[in-house]
C-alpha cells in the first residue's frame, strides 16, 4: 500500500510513540498530537488519510476531536483509541461516525490489521467517489452530443425532468441512445449519489423477470438456494431503468403497476411488504399504444409510466448531428486505441451523411471504432468504411451477401464491384481483372455510383486523384 498521511492523537507519551513507530515501519507518514487542541490545529492545516484519537484526554477529549474531524475532513476515517475500561465509549463514538476503535491492550497484529482495513476502506471510498465523479462528468448535459433542433429540445426537457421524481417513458428505435438519456437523467438528478440499476426486459425469460424485479426468499422455488434482492430493492434511493418494458407480459405488468402505485412490493415467497423509494425510467422501441390495442400491454400501466414521455429521433431524422457524433466517437476511440486520427475525409463524410443508418447511433459508433482501429493514415477514408455504408444498404445476414428477393441487379452489381475493390485494397486494375471487365468499364461504373476519384488504377487507393 502506498504511503498514507496519518495523525495520532494521544496524551499517553508511551502509547503515542508506540503507534508512531508501528505505523512508521509500514512506511506511513505519521504526525502526532499530545492533546485535542493540537490535533484540531493540525487538522486545520493538513489533510489526512486516517486519524487515530484517544477517547479520554483532558480539556478536549476524543469525541470532540471526532466532531471537529467530521467538520474539517468529512471523508477521513477516524479510529478511536481506548483502554479496556472505556470500550463502551468507543462504541458510542462509532455511533457518532467513528470508523472503528483499537484497544491499548490489543496485540501489535490486531492494531496493524485494523489500521490497514481502515486505510483500504478509505481507498475504496475514494475510488468510488472518483468513478461517480467521472460518471457525472460523462453524463453532464454539456457533454451530450447533438446540435439539431430535435435534440436541443430533448436536452432542455431532460434538464427539467432530472430534478423531479416522476416516472419517464423514453421511446425510440434500437441504437438511438435511450440508455444514454436515462443515465443523464439519473446523474443530473438529486438521486445521483444513489444507485443506477438497469433491467433489460428483452434479455430474460419471462419466468425470471419477476424474480429479477422483486427478488425471492430461500426455497421460494426450485433453485432458490438463498435469499436474493431484486432490482427494486437494489435501486432504493436511486433510479431503476426498465429497458424494453413492452417485453413484460400482462400478468407481471399487473404486479409492476401495484409497485408503482403503492411504492412497495414483496419478495417471491415472502408475505412481508418492502417499501422502496425508486424513480422509474422505462424505455421501449415499440409503439405502446399499438401494443395496448393488440392486448399486449395494460392501458393502466401505460398511463402510469407515461407521465413524462421523451421521444428520441432516429439518426436518419437528425443527420445534421453526424459531424458532431463523428468527432465525439473519434476522440473516444483515439484515446482507447492510442491513435491520432484527425477526422474523416470529405468524401467519407459525404458517404456517412448519405447513408440511412438503420442501426442508428450504435451503428455509426461501431463503424467509426472499426475505422480508427484499421486506419493507418491521418484520416478515415472511404476504404476504411464497410461495404454496407458504401452500397447504401446492409448486407443480408446468413451469408447471402444481399441476394434477397427485391434486390435489383444494379444493387447486386454495385455490391459486387465494391466488395471486390475492398478485397483488393482499392486497386482498380486488380479488381477489374478479378471481375473480368476492363479498367475503363470499372471506372465508368464508379462514375455511375458517384464514387469517381476514390479508387485508382493501380497501387493504393487515393481520394484526391483525378480520374484520367
Amino acid at each position: 500500500m502506498a504511503t498514507k498521511k496519518i495523525l495520532v492523537v494521544d496524551d499517553d507519551d508511551l502509547f503515542r510513540d508506540f503507534l508512531k513507530e508501528t505505523l512508521d515501519r509500514k512506511n506511513h507518514d505519521v504526525d502526532v498530537a499530545e492533546n485535542g487542541q493540537t490535533a484540531i490545529r493540525r487538522m486545520e492545516e493538513t489533510p489526512y488519510d486516517l486519524i487515530l484519537s484517544d477517547i479520554r484526554m483532558p480539556d478536549i477529549d476524543g469525541i470532540q476531536v471526532l466532531d471537529r474531524a467530521r467538520q474539517l475532513q468529512p471523508d477521513t476515517p477516524v479510529m478511536m483509541i481506548t483502554a479496556n475500561a472505556s470500550v463502551q465509549n468507543a462504541v458510542e463514538a462509532m455511533q457518532k461516525g467513528a470508523y472503528d476503535y483499537i484497544e491499548k491492550g490489543g496485540t501489535l497484529e490486531e492494531i496493524e490489521v485494523r489500521v490497514e482495513r481502515a486505510l483500504e476502506n478509505q481507498l475504496l471510498r475514494q475510488e468510488n467517489q472518483r468513478l461517480r465523479s467521472e460518471l457525472q462528468i460523462r453524463y453532464d448535459f454539456g457533454n451530450m452530443v447533438g446540435k439539431s433542433k430535435a435534440m436541443a429540445e430533448i436536452f432542455d426537457l431532460i434538464k427539467i425532468v432530472a430534478q423531479s421524481r416522476s416516472t419517464v417513458l423514453i421511446n425510440g428505435e434500437s441504437g438511438t441512445g435511450k440508455e444514454l438519456v436515462t443515465r443523464a437523467i439519473h446523474y443530473n438528478s438529486p438521486r445521483s449519489a444513489g444507485p443506477f440499476i438497469k433491467l433489460n426486459c428483452a434479455a430474460l425469460p419471462q419466468d425470471l423477470i419477476e424474480s429479477e424485479l422483486f427478488g425471492h426468499e430461500k426455497g421460494a422455488f426450485t433453485g432458490a438456494i438463498k435469499q436474493t434482492k431484486g432490482r427494486f430493492e437494489l435501486a432504493d434511493g436511486g433510479t431503476l431503468m426498465l429497458d424494453e418494458i413492452s417485453e413484460i407480459k400482462p400478468p407481471l405488468q399487473a404486479k409492476l403497476l401495484r409497485v408503482l402505485q403503492e411504492r412497495e412490493f414483496e419478495r417471491i415467497g415472502s408475505g412481508t411488504s418492502i417499501q422502496v423509494d425508486v424513480r422509474i425510467v422505462a424505455t421501449s422501441n415499440r409503439n405502446l399504444e399499438e401494443e395496448i390495442e393488440k392486448g399486449n400491454f395494460r392501458e393502466d400501466l401505460y398511463y402510469r409510466i407515461n407521465v413524462i414521455p421523451i421521444n428520441i429521433p432516429t439518426l436518419q431524422d437528425r443527420k445534421e448531428d453526424i459531424p458532431s457524433l463523428v468527432d465525439h466517437f473519434l476522440d473516444k476511440y483515439n484515446k482507447e486505441n492510442n491513435k491520432q486520427i484527425e477526422g474523416v475525409s470529405e468524401k467519407g463524410l459525404e458517404i456517412l451523411m448519405n447513408y440511412n443508418w438503420p442501426g442508428n447511433i450504435r451503428e455509426l459508433e461501431n463503424y467509426l471504432e472499426r475505422g480508427v482501429v484499421i486506419c493507418q493514415e491521418t484520416q478515415i477514408g472511404v476504404k476504411h468504411l464497410p461495404l454496407d455504408v458504401l452500397t447504401g444498404e446492409r448486407r443480408a445476414r446468413g451469408g447471402s451477401d444481399g441476394m434477397e428477393v427485391g434486390t435489383t441487379v444494379r444493387d447486386m452489381e454495385k455490391q459486387l464491384i465494391l466488395k471486390t475493390l475492398e478485397a483488393k485494397d482499392g486497386n482498380r486494375t486488380a479488381a477489374a481483372d478479378v471481375l473480368g471487365i476492363s479498367s475503363r468499364t470499372l471506372r465508368n461504373k464508379l462514375h455511375e455510383y458517384g464514387l469517381a476519384g476514390i479508387y485508382r488504377r493501380g497501387g493504393q487507393q487515393s481520394e484526391d486523384e483525378e480520374e484520367e
